[in-house]
């Protein structure tokens, strides 16, 4: 009698699961567009923005992003490096209203941007440095815009505690990879 009973719900119980997973999947990410005057997206990030040149983070600029973008935040990362995704630069809490940032703008710490710490220890930019002869690196600079205007995270925080919280706030992303290998 005991198993007719739950044989019979199964089916119910199942419903309920699949309606629940219905509410509780992701929200639509809508894409807009970040390019630099310094390189285009798929191409060689040139040397003065790496560590074979000045170390200066390049200019970004960013299309309108979709509506509800309340500020952004900024992510820089090589996947390609050695021993897991090296993360070079983090920012945040930048206004909505802005879109661009100027060449050197991730270089002067206590500057106007809020800044995470690189995986380098600093709170600046970090620009591409891969081993010689490992071959082309892809370093992916994602702008992410958010529905908050500051990010909850800790004092000092780490690149990974910003691009964690940006995720719970995600109205919008928009991406550009450079390319750099040192021979």
């Amino acid at each position: 009698m005991k198993r007719a009973m739950w044989r019979g719900l199964a089916p119910a119980f199942l419903l309920v699961a699949l309606a629940d997973c219905e509410n509780r999947s992701e929200k639509a990410v809508a894409q807009f567009a970040i390019s630099s005057e310094a390189f285009a997206d798929g191409q060689a990030i040139p040397a003065q923005y790496t560590c074979d040149g000045a170390d200066q983070s390049p200019s970004l600029t960013w299309s309108d992003p979709p509506q509800g973008t309340r500020s952004f935040a900024l992510v820089v990362d090589d996947p390609d490096a050695p021993h897991g995704t090296f993360h070079h630069w983090g920012t945040y809490d930048i206004p909505a209203t802005l879109r661009s940032l100027d060449a050197g703008a991730g270089n002067s710490p206590g500057g106007a941007i809020a800044e995470a710490v690189n995986d380098s220890g600093n709170a600046a930019y970090k620009g591409p440095c891969p081993p010689q002869g490992h071959g082309p690196h892809h370093y992916h600079f994602k702008l992410y815009a958010l529905d908050i205007d500051r990010l909850s995270v800790p004092p000092n925080p780490k690149i990974t505690d910003v691009e964690n919280e940006a995720q719970k706030h995600l109205v919008g992303r928009a991406e550009l990879i450079g390319i750099y290998e040192r021979r």
